[in-house]
């Protein structure tokens, strides 16, 4: 991907509302989901539903398809993995790593009490 591109995408997603319908598309799946539904879940009035599906679709983080009187948007997963491999393409500078375990780190609530029990257990 292209830093350019890659600026695009993440602009795009730099606003709460877009990353909100970004969000809801990529767990609709790939058959994606009328404008009309998006609008009813995230409760985002037409005109401004519209602007932000506009900005999603020029990042190329969506993509719509219309079907008789209904416009159908879904999360372009290609772009999204790609712009996921850009972010990560440096990481642990080239050594494996555990990125995909990062992110599945433990709360940090978890962690305090963790922490604290192992105060309270007695040295050895």
């Amino acid at each position: 991907m292209e830093t350019k591109i890659a600026i695009a995408a993440l602009a795009a997603l730099a606003q709460e509302t877009r990353l909100a319908v970004f969000r809801y598309l990529v767990e609709a799946g790939p058959q994606g989901v009328t404008v009309g539904r998006i609008g009813e879940a995230l409760d985002v009035a037409p005109a401004t539903l519209s602007f932000h599906l506009k900005e999603l679709s020029r990042a190329g983080l969506i993509t719509s398809r219309q079907e008789s009187r209904f416009i159908w948007y879904s999360a372009n997963y290609e772009s999204m993995n790609a712009l996921i491999a850009y972010l990560t393409d440096n990481c642990c500078q080239g050594q494996a790593c555990g990125v995909a375990g990062a992110a599945q780190a433990k709360p940090k609530s978890t962690r305090r009490k963790t922490a604290a029990a192992r105060k309270k257990r007695p040295s050895r």
